[in-house]
């Protein structure tokens, strides 16, 4: 399955009652939240629903509602949250997550749910299967790993979506896909063979071995893209436009990593560390509204993360609406990048991972 969420997602229809009254106490384990109508939330608990685990959508059922605040949050999500279960995989994946993951168990959400799980196959064939090898998932299901994140194990529900497809949905993506999966061959990545062996290195790490990043990191994403950007500028370089356009794509795709930080690029082991993070940076009462506007967290998460998020350029980029032609352009530029990453590898990547404390590994078991 792909990032770490705390909730399940079995499917169902959606449609709950609304009422008029939100009371919460500061007990987190008695939180109690009517929801109100202003808050246009159309779930209730034990609903089926679709739900969003990184770039792909899998059947969940919606297990408790609660609304977290700055000083009481599972994922540094403030208001509503949803802890929901994922339909065929174990507890240890169900997750807290926004009312924005979750869509109603109808066609329509069937429709999308099968349109990503395309989509990310054809991606994942097109970018060469970067994270090589089969790893079995927490499940006990034997999936193709891509040890880039929350996407990472997404394997198993999009291998159950496209069989559930079968003959009568194949032939129809392919019919409608042409285009499209012409240009998203275009963004294929030649990921070094030095990087791979530092993803599984890193999904070992985390995973199987209960450790962390150490955060903030240094040097941070921001930092190493301002890097990378000085070396292409002050270098002979075959990309095109070197002077013009890296520093274009260099803020794309720090913009990128902010915004799949949260959602796509974390194991679920990690989770509780980021919930941290955004109360320490962001969210949390001590911290003051002009320093926390200004936090991304490309500024506190480093290369471990900027690598996962680079194997998984090619799903973001087919479900995005990138023309060919800037696709091609973000294709070499990556590629290059890739590049630095590994001449600079030394002093980018962290050779060892904290352990954090037994109460911190109690605490995501919980």
């Amino acid at each position: 399955m792909s990032a770490d969420p705390v909730v399940d997602p079995s499917t169902s229809t959606a449609g709950a009652s609304k009422s008029n009254v939100i009371k919460s106490t500061t007990s987190r384990s008695t939180v109690s939240t009517l929801l109100s109508s202003a808050t246009q939330l159309q779930w209730k608990i034990n609903e089926k629903c679709l739900c969003y685990h990184g770039p792909l959508i899998y059947e969940a059922k919606i297990l408790k509602i609660r609304v977290f605040t700055p000083e009481d949050t599972e994922n540094g999500e403030i208001g509503p949250n949803f802890l929901v279960h994922y339909k065929g995989w174990k507890q240890t994946w169900d997750e807290w997550v926004t009312e924005q993951r979750i869509l109603k168990l109808d066609e329509a959400g069937i429709a999308k749910q099968r349109t990503l799980a395309q989509s990310a196959v054809a991606a994942q064939s097109a970018s060469g299967n970067v994270a090589a090898g089969k790893m079995k998932d927490s499940s006990g299901k034997t999936t193709t790993t891509n040890p880039a994140g929350p996407s990472a194990s997404a394997g198993g529900s999009t291998r159950s979506g496209v069989r559930k497809e079968g003959a009568r949905g194949t032939k129809r993506g392919r019919e409608d896909d042409d285009g499209h999966n012409a240009r998203r061959a275009e963004m294929k990545l030649n990921v070094p063979e030095l990087l791979k062996v530092l993803l599984v290195d890193d999904w070992e790490a985390v995973t199987k071995n209960h450790q962390l990043v150490t955060l903030p990191r240094s040097p941070t994403v921001h930092q190493i893209l301002s890097q990378f950007e000085e070396h292409v500028k002050s270098t002979m370089t075959s990309l095109p436009d070197p002077q013009l356009l890296t520093h274009t794509i260099c803020a794309g795709l720090q913009i990128y990593f902010d915004r799949s930080c949260g959602m796509s690029l974390l194991y679920r082991f990690e989770r509780h560390q980021y919930a941290e993070v955004r109360k320490k940076y962001i969210t949390g009462p001590q911290v003051k509204i002009e320093e926390s506007s200004d936090v991304e967290m490309s500024s506190i998460y480093g290369g471990e993360h900027l690598l996962r998020m680079l194997v998984s350029l090619p799903q973001m980029v087919a479900n995005s609406q990138m023309d060919g032609e800037s696709i091609s352009l973000v294709r070499e530029y990556v590629n290059e990048l890739l590049r630095y990453l590994e001449s600079n590898k030394e002093s980018i990547f962290q050779r060892e991972y904290d352990t954090p404390s037994e109460s911190y590994g109690n605490t995501v078991r919980s």
